[in-house]
């Protein structure tokens, strides 16, 4: 991308991911923020050896009451006053963008050390008026062009790819189904930061499968509450350093990155660009990535994305993909979400023992008809 440096992450964590309304519903934004980015600073300072002094943090946030997040979230970490910080509005891709905006800083060679994710208190979001009415968020495009809420338009995206009913709720299932194993197993221990009394992720959902055929349609079609992402508060960091303070430390190095625009009427599919240009920068095919996680949306949206990439067909997807559940399973904090994908990367790749050199892939669609991608490489 125009330098010989590299960004590496070298420090991962995650808070709990909880239902709207439930077990961190007191804590804002910042303060969820706060403890990820505390935690991620301690784990990198443990990692590479060295007291790191941090140039920027950078938080994706959608949702949340304005005042620069990112800057409040570093204070209440504490952070020297010296640390400036920056929010970052993609929407779902927030937390993905974030980190991307972060290693870019440090391959330029304008920071040694950068904090980058994603936080969300859907809980604590605030009410916003226009012309004395509330409204459930601003708009995407501007006037006269489509512009679905998320849930007609994963219907849409069912509609155009003939995804039926069933499909939707084996994919759901198989994402509950793995995060239920990743919890008997432990993947998730040594990600997790806990907030207050808070250790534990809400999902995945118990009893799933026998559920399933009883939630109805939520817009006359085959998108149900059961194969949609619940609405959630979270947060996630990590840290970015350059060759000079990574020493030794394993991590994750970013290889490339792409955003791209898509049909702001079909928002969901965004993700197939993305990750076809960050491949194609890269010099690489799917059939060389180790690791996949796409944030998980809606179980229609997911596989309209997953069928154009060849990653899912005759009832089968490909085992890289979010092999230990995702958002469907756990919750999806928006700006957050992007960012908890690229933690559980570093978890199955890094942490997993996963050799040098291999890669893992993180990708979100973005309301209004956009796509992120990035692709990281283990180094040891």
């Amino acid at each position: 991308m125009g330098t010989d440096r590299s960004a590496t992450i070298v420090a991962a964590r995650r808070t709990p991911v909880a239902t709207r309304g439930g077990r961190l519903a007191q804590h804002p934004v910042d303060a969820l923020a706060a403890v990820a980015i505390r935690a991620a600073l301690d784990d990198a300072e443990r990692s590479t050896g060295a007291v790191l002094s941090i140039a920027d943090v950078v938080i994706g946030n959608c949702m949340g009451p304005g005042g620069n997040t990112a800057r409040v979230a570093a204070l209440a970490a504490g952070l020297d006053v010296t640390v400036p910080g920056m929010t970052v509005d993609r929407q779902c891709g927030s937390g993905l963008s974030a980190i991307v905006a972060a290693a870019s800083m440090v391959r330029a060679g304008d920071a040694q050390a950068v904090i980058a994710g994603g936080a969300e208190s859907a809980s604590t979001a605030p009410v916003r008026v226009i012309d004395g009415q509330p409204y459930a968020r601003a708009a995407f495009v501007p006037a006269g062009q489509p512009d679905p809420d998320m849930l007609p338009a994963a219907e849409a995206l069912g509609r155009r790819f003939g995804i039926s009913r069933e499909a939707q709720d084996a994919y759901a299932l198989r994402s509950h189904r793995a995060a239920e194993q990743a919890i008997r197993d432990g993947r998730f221990r040594d990600e997790l930061v806990a907030v207050a009394a808070t250790a534990t992720d809400d999902g995945p959902r118990t009893g799933l499968e026998r559920m399933l055929e009883r939630f109805a349609p939520l817009a006359g079609g085959a998108v149900t509450a059961g194969n949609s992402c619940r609405v959630s508060d979270g947060a996630a960091a990590v840290a970015v350093v350059d060759d000079a303070l990574r020493g030794s430390a394993p991590g994750l190095r970013l290889v490339a990155s792409a955003t791209v625009g898509c049909d702001p009427g079909l928002p969901g599919i965004g993700p197939v660009a993305a990750v076809e240009q960050v491949l194609a920068d890269a010099g690489v095919s799917l059939d060389d990535v180790a690791a996949i996680e796409l944030v998980e949306a809606f179980a229609a949206q997911s596989l309209a994305v997953l069928e154009s990439l060849g990653l899912h067909g005759e009832g089968r997807t490909d085992p890289r993909v979010c092999a230990d559940g995702g958002a469907l399973a756990l919750g999806h904090p928006w700006g957050a979400s992007g960012a908890v994908i690229v933690v559980r990367l570093f978890s199955r790749l890094v942490r997993g023992g996963a050799p040098a050199g291999s890669l893992g892939l993180a990708t979100a669609a973005v309301g209004g008809g956009m796509g992120v991608a990035a692709l990281f490489e283990v180094v040891r």
